[in-house]
C-alpha cells in the first residue's frame, strides 16, 4: 500500500508510531494523528458508503462537518457507530471499521442501488408506499426491507460498560473555540482578572494556525501559538470538549471526551462528562465552516474541501495525493493551494473569477501553481478515487459552464466559501442574516451577555480576527464591572479578502446530465432540491424533510447553504427571501450515556424500599418495581416456587383463611386546619364535611375536565385533621396538586398539607380469619365487629418481640374480604411485620404480594391506575352514584359534557373465556364477533386466575355500553401483537360477593 506521509512537516510526533486496525488490516500512524489523517497516510481511499446509493466515500473534511468518512470504532459492548474519522484521535491499538456496507466498504453489494438512482429521487419513499391497493399488508412487507436497509452503523445491543458523569461549572467568561480568536480572547480576559474557561473540541489548541507557516503579529504562527498558550495562566482549558448547546439563561452544555483517546484508560475514569456551565458572559469564537461546490461526481473519494487538504498537509504531514486541482471562487483557498505546492504536490488552481487577487495570484505563480481564471470543475472522473477532473469555463457569473478539457489528477480540493458557525446563538432563536457581499449567513444579534468574534462573525484576516476577539473580551470585562467600552475599540467589519467572492453553488453544463451532490451522506443531489421545488416544497423546512438534506449526522454543515441557494434559484427568489432552516442542539452528537450520567441501571432513579422490605426479603420474598418502590411480588412457599403457582395459592389463602400484605407505598397526605373538611369537599366527588371523627371514607377526585384523576380512602382523625391515602403511582402528583390548589386557587382556605407517605408503615390483614389473626397481637384497642365497624378507625398498641408499639387500625377492604389496615410509625415497621407473620400463619394464612393483590381486586371489580388511565369517567368505572348532587367539586361541571355522558361509552366489565383453559393478555382489544379490526369496542386492563370464581381465567376492562349492553353476550378479545383471538363472555364486574357481605362480616 502506497504511503502518502510526507518526509517532513506537520506537528505529529514521528518518533512515536502507533498501530491501529482498519477493517481487519493492521496499519500505522503517528502520535498526533486522527484516524482520518492516518488512513490518508496509508493510502486508504474508500472509508465509507453513502446512505441511499452506497456510493464509495472517502475523507472529505478535517472536522465535525465530515459527511463521508463515517466509521465504527471499538468492539463488542464498546462499539460506537457513525464516528467521524477526522474527529477520532488515533491511539495505539485503535480498532475501526467501515459501515453501511456488505461485505465491506471496498466492495459493497449495496452499490447496485446506484444503478437505480433515478427511481430513488427525493420523496420516493412517500410515493412508493402510497396509492391504490397499497394497504397494510403491502406496507408490512416494505417495512421489513426498510428496517434492514435503514440506518448507517450498527450500535451494540450489549449494555454500555462505560461510565459517564455530569459536572456543574461556573465562570466569569466562557470562551468557546480555541483557535487564534479564542486564545486571544481568553488571554485578554484572564489578564484583566476574570475567571475564564476555554473549551475546544479538538485535542490541540490553535485551530487553523496549527502547522501554519503564516506570520501572526510579526511572529511565525507556531511561535505565536506557543506564546499564546503559555500566557493562558489561570485559564481553565478543556480540550476534546464540544459546546453542543446554548440554552435559556446562557447555560451552555458541553460534552467532554475523557478517555476516548487512551489505549488503556483507567476503568474507574468516566468515558465522558456532560458539563453544564453557567457563565456570566460568553464569547463564541467558533470559527467558520468551509463549504463545497456541487459539480458532477463531487462525492468521489479524494474530492475534499480545500481547507481540509491544507490541514492534512500542514498539521499532519500527509499528502492527499500527488497531483491536485484546487477549485474556488474566493481568496481564502489560495493558501490551501500554496500549502499543497510547498509540500511538493503538483497543483492547479481553478478560480471561477476572471479578476484574480493580484498579490495572491503572484504568490501562487511563484509557488509553481498553474492558475486557470474563469475555470470551474465540471465532473470528477474515477470510481473509488479520482483519476481526473473535467473542467470548463463559466458562460457567465451564474452556474452554467462550457466543458473544455480534462486535467489528470488524483485529488481535488474544493472551496465555495466559508459559513460562520452561528449554531449556538441560533439555539436561542437568533436567526442569522444573509450577507450578499460575503455569500454567507452572518449572526444578526446575540443573546444578552453573548458575543461572537473572529470568523464566527465573518472576519477572515488573522490580524482582524485577533483584534475582534480582544475587543469582545474587553467588552465582557467592562460589562461585568459595570463600565462602558471606549468608542475607540470598534469591531472590525466582516470580510477581509483582497477580491470579492463570486458566489458559486453549482456547476452545470447545458444538455449534460451531471450527478452533483449537496448532501453526500444522504445522497441528496441538486436535482432532488429542484424536484422538491417543482413539487411544491417551497418552504426550506419542507424541502429539508422531503429531500432529507441536512438530516444526516453532519446536520447540514456541508450542504445546507448550497441547498438553500439552489432552492432560492429554483423558486426565482433571493436567499434571504427563501430563509434558513432552524439550528437545534446538539451541535454534534452526544452519547445517550453521557446525558444519563450516573443515572443508569439501578441508579437511573432512586430506589425506594418500605420499612418492612428487609423483613420480607429475609423470608424469601421476590420483589418487583412499582414506580420507584420495591414491592413484594410474591412470597414463595418453597425455594423456586414460580409466580404462576404462588400468587394463586396466596389469593386462595386470603379467600379461605387470611393473608397479610405490605401497603406502605400507598400515598399518604396529612391535611390539617380549620378548613380541611371544606377543602376535601371541593376536591372529592363525595362529601367529607360530615364524616365522623375516627371514620374512613372511600373517595374519588376528578381533573378539571371531568376525567377521574385518582381514588383512595380518607381517614378523619380529628375535626381539623385528615389522612388522605391515594394510589402509589399518583402519590407525588396528588401532593403537588393539593399544594397548587391551596397556593393559587383557594389561598384563603386555612389548610396545611404535608406528605407523610414515608412516615407510616402499613400492613393490610385480609380474609375470614383476619380479625382472629389481628387479635393475637393487639395489646389494647378493640378490633371486634362492634368495636371496629366497617370503615372505622381505632388507636391501638401491638405486641412485638421486645414490648409494644403504637398503631392506628382502620377496617378497610381492597380485596372484598374482612380486612384491616394497620399503620405504625415507619421505625416500627419491621417489628410490626415480624409480629404479624406468626399470627397470620397460626390462622393457616400467609403473606401475599402484588400479584395476588391484583388477583383479589380484579375478582372484586375494584379499579386501580390501570383503569384510571386519564381517559375514564366516574360512570365508565361504575362509580357515578358516588358523585354528590348537593355540593360543587372539581370537574363536576365538565363531567356532564355530552361526550362524557354517552351511555355507549366503554364501561367497566368482567371478561371470561368461553373455552376453558384459554387466556388473553393485558392490552388486548375487545371486538365484536366478526369485526376483529381497528380499535374494537373496548380493551383489557387486567387479567388473573380467579380462585374465587372457580380458578378460571378472568379479565377486567372496558366495553362499549358496559355490562348493561353486553352482559351474557360474547365478544372476541384480539391480541394482534401476540397473534391470538379468544372468545369471551361479558359479565358484571361485581360477580364476587356483590352485596359486600364478606367485607362487612
Amino acid at each position: 500500500m502506497t504511503s502518502f506521509r510526507l518526509n517532513a512537516g506537520g506537528v505529529v510526533d514521528r518518533s512515536q508510531p502507533l498501530r491501529f486496525d482498519w477493517d481487519g488490516l493492521t496499519m500505522s500512524g503517528l502520535q498526533g494523528d486522527t484516524l482520518a489523517s492516518a488512513l490518508l497516510a496509508n493510502g486508504v481511499r474508500v472509508v465509507g458508503r453513502s446512505f441511499k446509493y452506497h456510493r464509495p466515500r472517502g475523507v472529505m473534511t478535517a472536522g465535525p462537518e465530515e459527511g463521508g468518512a463515517l466509521v465504527t470504532t471499538g468492539r463488542g459492548a464498546q462499539r460506537v457507530p457513525n464516528e467521524k474519522a477526522p474527529m477520532v484521535e488515533l491511539f495505539d491499538g485503535l480498532q475501526a471499521s467501515g459501515q453501511n456496507a456488505w461485505p465491506g466498504v471496498r466492495f459493497d453489494i449495496g452499490e447496485i442501488n446506484d444503478l437505480f438512482g433515478r427511481f430513488f429521487t427525493a420523496g420516493f419513499y412517500y410515493k412508493t408506499f402510497m396509492g391504490p391497493g397499497r394497504g397494510t399488508w403491502a406496507w408490512m412487507q416494505f417495512e421489513k426491507l426498510i428496517r434492514r436497509a435503514a440506518g448507517m452503523g450498527t450500535a451494540s445491543r450489549e449494555p454500555d460498560p462505560d461510565q459517564y458523569d455530569i459536572v456543574h461549572d461556573f465562570c466569569d467568561l466562557l470562551v468557546v473555540g480555541a483557535g487564534p480568536a479564542g486564545l486571544a480572547a481568553a488571554r485578554q480576559a484572564a489578564e484583566d482578572g476574570l475567571d475564564v474557561m476555554l473549551v475546544e473540541q479538538d485535542f490541540a489548541l490553535g485551530g487553523r494556525l496549527i502547522g501554519s507557516t503564516e506570520t501572526v503579529e510579526g511572529q511565525p504562527a507556531d511561535q505565536w501559538l506557543a506564546s499564546a498558550q503559555s500566557a493562558l495562566g489561570s485559564v481553565r482549558v478543556l480540550t476534546r470538549a464540544t459546546a453542543f448547546g446554548l440554552y435559556d439563561g446562557s447555560i451552555v452544555g458541553i460534552y467532554e471526551r475523557l478517555t476516548d483517546h487512551l489505549a488503556s484508560p483507567d476503568p474507574q475514569m468516566p468515558r465522558g462528562a456532560i458539563r453544564i456551565v453557567r457563565p456570566r458572559r460568553i464569547v463564541l469564537t467558533t470559527g467558520a465552516i468551509e463549504r463545497p461546490v456541487a459539480f458532477g461526481a463531487n462525492d468521489r473519494p479524494r474530492v475534499m474541501l480545500a481547507g481540509a487538504m491544507e490541514t492534512y498537509v500542514r498539521r499532519f504531514g500527509v499528502a492527499p495525493g500527488s497531483r491536485a486541482v484546487v477549485a474556488t471562487c474566493h481568496d481564502g483557498a489560495y493558501s490551501s493551494a500554496m500549502a499543497l505546492a510547498a509540500a511538493g504536490i503538483s497543483t492547479t488552481l481553478l478560480d471561477a473569477r476572471m479578476a484574480l487577487p493580484p498579490a495572491l495570484a503572484d504568490a501562487a505563480r511563484s509557488a509553481g501553481i498553474e492558475l486557470m481564471p474563469g475555470y470551474v470543475p465540471v465532473e470528477a472522473r474515477g470510481h473509488k478515487g479520482v483519476r481526473g477532473l473535467q473542467v470548463g469555463r463559466l458562460v457567465d457569473e451564474g452556474s452554467l459552464a462550457r466543458s473544455e478539457r480534462e486535467i489528470a489528477c488524483d485529488c481535488v480540493g474544493v472551496s465555495g466559501g466559508w459559513s460562520p458557525a452561528v449554531h449556538l446563538v441560533s439555539h436561542r432563536g437568533h436567526k442569522p442574516v444573509w450577507s450578499p457581499e460575503l455569500a454567507c449567513f452572518l449572526p444578526a444579534t446575540a443573546p444578552e451577555g453573548v458575543a461572537l468574534a473572529g470568523a464566527a462573525r465573518g472576519v477572515w484576516a488573522t490580524d482582524a480576527v485577533l483584534a475582534d476577539a480582544r475587543t469582545a473580551a474587553a467588552d465582557a470585562v467592562a460589562g461585568l464591572r459595570g463600565k462602558r467600552r471606549r468608542k475607540a475599540a470598534e469591531r472590525p467589519e466582516p470580510g477581509g479578502w483582497e477580491t470579492p467572492i463570486q458566489p458559486l453553488w453549482e456547476v452545470r453544463v447545458d444538455g449534460v446530465k451531471l450527478k452533483s451532490f449537496v448532501d453526500p451522506q444522504h445522497d441528496v443531489t441538486t436535482d432532488d432540491v429542484r424536484q422538491a421545488a417543482r413539487e411544491g416544497y417551497a418552504s426550506v423546512e419542507h424541502m429539508k424533510r422531503y429531500t432529507t438534506l441536512g438530516m444526516a449526522t453532519d446536520q447540514g454543515k456541508l450542504g445546507n447553504v448550497i441547498g438553500l441557494a439552489l432552492l432560492a434559484d429554483s423558486l426565482g427568489q433571493s436567499v434571504p427571501e427563501t430563509g434558513i432552516t432552524t439550528f437545534r442542539p446538539p451541535y454534534t452528537p452526544v452519547p445517550i450515556g453521557a446525558l444519563a450520567g450516573r443515572a443508569r441501571g439501578t441508579h437511573w432513579q432512586p430506589e425506594r424500599r418500605t420499612a418492612m422490605h428487609d423483613a420480607q426479603a429475609d423470608d424469601g420474598a421476590v420483589f418487583t418495581d412499582a414506580g420507584l418502590w420495591k414491592r413484594a411480588w410474591w412470597h414463595p412457599a418453597f425455594p423456586g416456587e414460580p409466580l404462576e403457582n404462588a400468587y394463586v395459592r396466596e389469593a386462595r389463602a386470603v379467600r379461605s383463611t387470611c393473608g397479610m400484605v405490605d401497603v406502605s407505598t400507598l400515598g399518604k397526605i396529612a391535611v390539617q386546619g380549620p378548613d380541611a373538611a371544606e377543602f376535601l369537599d371541593r376536591v372529592f366527588v363525595n362529601g367529607f364535611a360530615k364524616l365522623p371523627v375516627m371514620k374512613c371514607r372511600y373517595g374519588v377526585n376528578l381533573r378539571d375536565d371531568g376525567i377521574v384523576m385518582d381514588d383512595g380512602v380518607t381517614w378523619r382523625l380529628a375535626e381539623d385533621e385528615f389522612l388522605v391515602t391515594c394510589t402509589t403511582a399518583n402519590a407525588a402528583k396528588m401532593m403537588a396538586w393539593f399544594e397548587n390548589l391551596l397556593a393559587f386557587r383557594w389561598p384563603a382556605l386555612r389548610v396545611h398539607v404535608a406528605s407523610t407517605t414515608d412516615q407510616w408503615a402499613g400492613v393490610a390483614v385480609a380474609g375470614p380469619r383476619a380479625r382472629a389473626a389481628l387479635e393475637r397481637v393487639v395489646a389494647s384497642g378493640d378490633v371486634s365487629k362492634d368495636g371496629l365497624p366497617f370503615m372505622g378507625i381505632v388507636h391501638a398498641r401491638v405486641r412485638v418481640t421486645d414490648g409494644e408499639i403504637p398503631a392506628m387500625i382502620a377496617r378497610i377492604s381492597f380485596s372484598g374480604e374482612l380486612a384491616f389496615e394497620v399503620y405504625t410509625p415507619s421505625g416500627y415497621g419491621p417489628a410490626l411485620w415480624k409480629a404479624l407473620v406468626p399470627s397470620v400463619r397460626a390462622e393457616d394464612g400467609c403473606a401475599y404480594g402484588m400479584e395476588a393483590l391484583g388477583a383479589l381486586r380484579i375478582e372484586k371489580g375494584h379499579v386501580t391506575g390501570a383503569e384510571l388511565d386519564g381517559r375514564t369517567t366516574l360512570d365508565d368505572c361504575g362509580l357515578g352514584r358516588m358523585a354528590s348532587t348537593k355540593k360543587p367539586f372539581i370537574g363536576n361541571a365538565l363531567r356532564h359534557r355530552p361526550e362524557l355522558s354517552r351511555t355507549d361509552r366503554p364501561q367497566l366489565a368482567h371478561f371470561l373465556p368461553v373455552t376453558e383453559g384459554e387466556k388473553f393478555s393485558i392490552g388486548a382489544v375487545v371486538c365484536r364477533e366478526g369485526e376483529v379490526k381497528g380499535h374494537g369496542i373496548g380493551w383489557i386492563t387486567g387479567v388473573t386466575v380467579a380462585p374465587a370464581l372457580g380458578d378460571g381465567w378472568l379479565g377486567i376492562g372496558f366495553v362499549t355500553g358496559g355490562p348493561a349492553a353486553w352482559e351474557g353476550k360474547t365478544v372476541v378479545i384480539a391480541d394482534p401483537i401476540r397473534g391470538s383471538e379468544v372468545r369471551a363472555r361479558v359479565a358484571s364486574p361485581h360477580q364476587f360477593d356483590p352485596k359486600g357481605e364478606r367485607m362487612h362480616a
